[in-house]
């Protein structure tokens, strides 16, 4: 087995070929910021110029100034390449001109808004797709990004902020990139927004009272500067693995804490837990395997699997490394790991026994890589010592058969030495009698090898060298010869229980590593649930001994689903435990810290997706059903279940999805063709009853008639709509609209449904204006002021009220009908959703689905409710960033 000392790094083939990759590309450099106006543009712009002054190609391929002077005046220096004009729903918008930028084929690229979405019509959706291109043909770019558009840290900004980003960009860009903060502390920014700097003025105050409170800004930046500080160590570490660089990095920190068999493992494992939450770094819990693992005792061996056990808890990664010996362990593992912190326990041993043995501690502070921070927690109590009695004194003596071979091998050798005196002489004859002490020695131990020596020296002596067939040493040589034969058998016999010590690690370890192999191909062969829980229970009660089973929940009980071998039914302690595991996500039952009275003992199978399985484990003879040193192995081999369980569950929900997308396409087939195809009668009907109505002005039948005719084109309309809406075909030509109109123009079109409902219209003329579709609000307001005649008082009020509120403006559409049922409030704005006994059954279930597609679509919310005074309330949340400035 190599040691830390034993050869020279190598580099890691992953590092070299992701280096190489990247040098056939362009390199990127992003320019991020906590939030708008902390001068990203400004710097990019700043450090491209520099790079111009330095002779480098550089273009400007597309920059926001939101007509800042400053950063107007700071483009003058560069080529501009013209930007693309799309026409979009008659209006001419300009996006970047990926084609120009290729031809052009400049040193250095400029993208501001690395995030922004492009126009439809664009080659990529996104302007980050469209730096990807660039990059690829070998142009380097320099671009702007703010932290809340990182894509896994969206859900954390919503969560303080109350404002999603709906731009965002994969955290793989981040990959390879230069990352340079621009940061500016909260004062100064918010100081900037006062100013005017960033927003207008009245903008501005809006701001300042909702996301760029000065809260919000600190924790922005701690995260940009924390996400920088990430890709920065990323990148380090993958620099020094290409180059196999030793040595310790603190671009950011690992805690690493060694545990042993002596007490007070859970003390050192507290402290790295808080030194790794004090640091946010990840942090591990190692256990290195010697040769002494061999002697340790079954309450030395649980000990090590209890410190183990909490570390998993409190969130650690174990691990289980064998080695020669415990500081060259150490060492190897935190040069392979980058570890930045130790901590480690410094036992109370005897001088006498530090002198023999030394200290690892000490080893560590000699050895140990550069830059390592060393944390020695002093143990509170001695440490043990090893036991004394009968069976650790004749440990190693080794049997009768083992003395036996050896008086046998120094008779066969004594015969072979009879033979041979005449040709090589007496004097040589003891290089003969090293052979029975080495064999000896290496294959029965230092105890066997020492007696071997002996019998081969006093036979030497005896039978040939003068005076002959008796015990007398006469010669000082013979005394030489004893020494040297017993001096021999020490060495060999240690250097054969090194190489027995490091073999049976070895094949410990590649054992487990083949066992782990192996479970995971059977898991990959397996198909099916009642498939892989029975392969899951034979697999796992083979590689640890024990009796095995697996449970999941069918209609709210947790039921077993296999077991191997067949096991009676679960008691009900067991069934208890069972169930504490499945919902807490927690290991229960004997072993555990949770209802230890059971016999068996449960380990969720838990993954992203939750609790999917629970392993249970018991043993015949009631002991622990895992033995110490396998808790790791236990560990890995539940890792591999719940990813087996995991891809069998989103296998199925694959094939769900497929028939869902089946059953869409035939669902969009059969509207679309009964939309169009009753278009054309309804025209014709239509035309007929307008007919009537001008012969028949004041016929009940006509006006009935009409009034049908115009519903049924409206349901007629819903489907085309709901077609073009699940088929992605809505197109946005968002506009500044008054709401007032809006409403107004919506209750114009649906006078004849409302003549007998009045209109309570209260929409403040100081709101402002809305940056939204038209056409599509339109659409939306339709419906929910058809729901509420269809489904209210058929002659009661229908209200509209729209109010400012904290971070947007909430427009109300009530009526004064029986409300909603209870628990249906989202469930109505499903496709062909009706209510059962509300003011919500009736109609097609097409009204409010296409009010949340179109909704969603523009970004806005809504919600349906029951008014305690009476009838149903929906509420369209129209977010800040939709309202327009006055």
């Amino acid at each position: 087995m190599a040691t830390h000392s034993d050869q020279p790094p190598r580099p890691s083939p992953d590092a070299l070929l992701r280096r190489a990759t990247r040098e056939e590309r362009g390199q990127l450099k992003i320019f991020l910021g906590a939030a708008p106006g902390v001068g990203k543009t400004y710097e990019m712009l700043t450090d491209g110029a520099e790079r111009l002054r330095a002779g480098v190609d550089v273009v400007v391929a597309v920059v926001e100034t939101h007509g800042r002077t400053e950063t107007e005046a700071l483009i003058q220096p560069f080529e501009i390449v013209p930007r693309r004009q799309i026409e979009h729903h008659g209006r001419t918008l300009t996006e970047m001109d990926i084609d120009a930028v290729l031809a052009r084929r400049p040193q250095l690229a400029l993208v501001d808004e690395y995030a922004h979405s492009n126009v439809e019509g664009s080659r990529h959706p996104k302007r980050w797709q469209d730096v990807e291109e660039l990059l690829a043909a070998g142009i380097d770019v320099y671009t702007t990004l703010n932290i809340q558009h990182v894509e896994s840290l969206n859900d954390v900004v919503a969560s303080f902020t109350r404002v999603r980003v709906r731009e965002t960009v994969p955290d793989s860009v981040f990959e390879g990139a230069e990352i340079k903060v621009v940061d500016l502390p909260p004062d100064e920014l918010i100081e900037r927004l006062k100013e005017g700097k960033v927003y207008v003025p009245e903008e501005a105050t809006r701001a300042l009272q909702h996301f760029f409170s000065k809260p919000n800004l600190s924790a922005l930046r701690e995260m940009a500067l924390r996400r920088a500080a990430l890709s920065v160590d990323r990148q380090m570490l993958e620099m020094l693995d290409a180059g196999a660089l030793p040595g310790v990095y603190a671009g950011g920190e690992r805690v690493l804490v060694a545990v042993s068999e002596q007490p007070g493992g859970d003390a050192l494992i507290r402290v790295a837990k808080r030194l790794s939450d004090a640091l946010r770094a990840p942090w591990s819990a190692i256990v290195i395997e010697t040769a002494r693992a061999e002697g340790f005792s079954e309450a030395q061996r649980q000990r090590i699997a209890d410190v183990l056990r909490l570390a998993a808890s409190l969130g650690a990664t174990i691990a289980r490394v064998p080695a020669e010996d415990v500081a060259s362990g150490l060492i190897d593992h935190i040069a392979a790991t980058r570890t930045t912190q130790l901590v480690i326990g410094k036992s109370r041993r005897s001088w006498w026994f530090e002198a023999r043995h030394g200290s690892v501690v000490d080893r560590l502070l000699k050895g140990g890589p550069e830059g390592l921070a060393l944390h020695v927690i002093p143990a509170t109590a001695p440490a043990e010592r090893p036991r004394r009695g009968l069976a650790p004194l004749t440990r190693g003596w080794g049997g009768p058969s083992s003395y036996g071979a050896a008086l046998a091998l120094v008779a066969v050798t004594t015969v072979i030495d009879h033979f041979a005196e005449p040709l090589v002489g007496a004097g040589g004859l003891d290089l003969i009698y090293l052979l029975p002490v080495i064999l000896t020695a290496a294959r029965f131990g230092l105890r066997t090898g020492l007696f071997a020596s002996v019998a081969a020296g006093l036979a030497y002596n005896f039978f040939f060298l003068p005076p002959l067939y008796n015990f007398t040493i006469a010669d000082p040589q013979s005394l030489l010869t004893m020494l040297v034969l017993i001096g021999i058998a020490g060495l060999v016999s240690h250097l054969a229980g090194r190489l027995k010590a490091r073999a049976t690690l070895s094949t410990r370890s590649a054992t487990e590593n083949a066992s782990v192999a192996a479970f995971a191909q059977a898991l990959a062969r397996s198909s099916t649930w009642q498939e892989t829980a029975s392969t899951i229970c034979t697999e796992v009660g083979l590689l640890l001994g024990c009796d095995t089973l697996l449970l999941a929940e069918r209609d709210g009980v947790v039921m077993v689903k296999a077991a191997a071998p067949e096991a009676a039914p679960l008691g009900p302690v067991d069934q208890a435990a069972a169930e504490w595991c499945w919902s807490r996500g927690e290991p229960a039952g004997r072993g555990t810290a949770t209802l230890t009275a059971a016999d068996w003992q449960f380990h969720p199978l838990k993954t992203a997706l939750g609790t999917l399985a629970v392993l249970g484990l018991a043993r015949d003879d009631g002991t622990d059903p895992v033995p110490a040193d396998r808790t790791v192995l236990l560990s890995t081999l539940v890792g591999q279940a719940a990813l087996a369980h995991e891809r069998l569950r989103l296998e199925g929900e694959m094939r769900e999805l497929g028939l869902l997308k089946e059953r869409d396409r035939l669902r969009a087939a059969l509207l679309s063709s009964i939309g169009h195809d009753l278009r054309t009668p309804l025209t014709s009907v239509a035309g007929a009853v307008e007919a009537l109505a001008a012969e028949a002005p004041a016929s009940p039948a006509v006006a009935m008639a009409r009034a049908e005719v115009r519903r049924l084109k409206r349901f007629l309309d819903n489907l085309v709509d709901m077609v073009r809406m699940d088929a992605g075909a809505l197109q946005l030509a968002p506009e500044p609209i008054d709401l007032t109109d809006a409403v107004s123009s919506a209750v114009h079109d649906l006078r004849d449904t409302l003549r007998h409902n009045r209109i309570d219209l209260a929409i403040p003329g100081t709101l402002p204006l809305v940056q939204t579709d038209p056409r599509l609000l339109h659409h939306i307001l339709i419906n929910l002021l058809a729901n509420a005649t269809q489904h209210g008082d058929p002659e009661g009020p229908i209200a509209i009220e729209a109010r400012r509120v904290a971070g947007g403006l909430l427009l109300e559409v009530r009526d004064h009908g029986p409300g909603i049922e209870p628990g249906a409030e989202e469930a109505i704005f499903e496709t062909f959703a009706r209510g059962k006994g509300s003011d919500r059954s009736g109609d097609s279930g097409l009204g409010l689905a296409i009010v949340k597609g179109f909704a969603d679509a523009l970004g806005i919310g809504v919600a349906a409710a029951t008014d305690p005074a009476g009838g149903a309330v929906f509420t369209l949340s129209i977010p800040e960033e939709a309202l327009v400035a006055a």
